[in-house]
């Protein structure tokens, strides 16, 4: 027996937000998102035989039950794009799918008139396209708060609804769908409930049409990218004999690593900025990159090397400082009072020897006074 949609949908949502919270690269999740892929892939078609959409049909003829199901390409794009691939053929061929489901479901809100005309023309700007980069903010800036609007009107709703979610569970766009087909107790009571739930439904398929817009973007980028990136040079086929192969590693061992230089041919960028192939910013060695990443926070001037304590320790290491006066000369006593005050020691040979001393010394200086008065020396500047 199958599930209803709803359930089944409910199960979709499950896996795509476990899966949107692991690793892509890890095994367990491609075999997750392969399993939801195949999931999306039956409710696409149990939707579209139940026939619930129609392009004659206005948006008010459609239920309120029914208008959560316009999500589903939306949703497949998103499990879509996570896909692990290697190859670049493999890449363009997922990214070709993802703008197909973003389409579709873009133009079906345009169809159904969901989406009000002041939003389109704001998310219908290609901000990369933009020359004037205050412009191009200015428009991020406000895509961005058109967006953070419709989440706090659809997070208001969600409380009016009493659907609370514990603190330590953090709340995916997937579980925001999932909110809209989980069945309430009050739904029969409150007779509001289905203008609630359309209003909810209604922001976040404008929500995500503004999410579109610019994955649609963003998609665009990567597939002019892939198709202006060089061609891989074709894969060597292993060596058939053992002596090729002993001559290979041997030549291995000598060989200096080089790498891998951009083609140049061609233009680098387009007339609009954008890139037309891969190319790389700093240079390819490591000590090169350490020394340009230490440079980035730098001053734009010459900053001292050391401290003064530290050139004065070099320079008196090297004899470029006199070691005289200060401290030292402080402590050291003149000749003439050391001479005074050892004369002054009375009953002791050295005290008889200096007295002696001074005495001398001071006939020396009295004789010396004599034959030179006083100012004799001077001659007021006269030569």
């Amino acid at each position: 027996m199958s599930l209803p949609i709803s359930a089944l949908y409910t199960r979709v949502l499950d896996k795509a937000a476990r899966a949107s919270n692991l690793p892509t690269i890890n095994d367990e999740t491609q075999e997750l998102i392969q399993d939801t892929l195949s999931d999306l892939i039956q409710l696409t078609s149990r939707v579209a035989s139940l026939s619930l959409f129609s392009s004659n049909e206005i948006l008010d003829d459609i239920s309120t039950p029914d208008l959560v199901y316009l999500s589903l390409p939306f949703i497949r794009a998103e499990v879509q794009n996570r896909v692990r691939t290697t190859d670049r053929n493999d890449r363009m061929s997922i990214l070709t799918q993802v703008q197909r489901h973003l389409n579709m479901y873009t133009s079906g809100l345009e169809t159904y008139d969901v989406v009000p005309e002041t939003e389109r023309a704001l998310y219908g700007q290609q901000s990369f396209s933009i020359r004037d980069a205050a412009k191009r903010r200015e428009v991020k800036i406000r895509q961005y708060k058109a967006e953070k609007d419709l989440r706090t009107r659809i997070e208001v709703i969600r409380r009016r609804r009493r659907r609370l979610v514990p603190e330590d569970r953090s709340l995916s766009d997937f579980n925001l769908v999932a909110f809209l087909l989980l069945p309430s107790e009050d739904d029969a009571e409150d007779p509001e409930i289905e203008n609630i739930l359309r209003e909810a439904t209604l922001l976040l398929l404008r929500l995500f049409y503004a999410q579109a817009c610019a994955q649609l973007e963003a998609v665009d980028q990567e597939i002019q990218l892939l198709r202006n990136a060089p061609t891989p040079p074709p894969l060597l086929k292993p060596p058939t004999d053992e002596r090729q192969e002993e001559t290979k590693d041997e030549e291995g061992m000598w060989r200096l690593e080089a790498a891998q230089k951009p083609p140049s041919k061609g233009p680098l960028l387009d007339s609009h900025g954008k890139p037309l192939q891969p190319f790389t910013i700093l240079p390819a060695s490591v000590s090169d990159r350490t020394r340009l990443h230490a440079q980035v926070f730098e001053a734009g001037y010459r900053l001292p090397t050391m401290t003064v304590d530290e050139y004065l320790k070099i320079e008196r290491q090297r004899g470029g400082i006199l070691s005289t006066g200060g401290s030292q000369s402080e402590a050291k006593i003149p000749s003439s009072e050391q001479l005074t005050t050892d004369s002054e020691l009375d009953g002791t040979a050295l005290g008889e020897l200096k007295a002696e001393e001074k005495r001398h010394k001071d006939e020396q200086w009295a004789q010396y006074k004599d034959t030179h008065p006083r100012g004799a020396g001077n001659t007021m500047n006269r030569g």
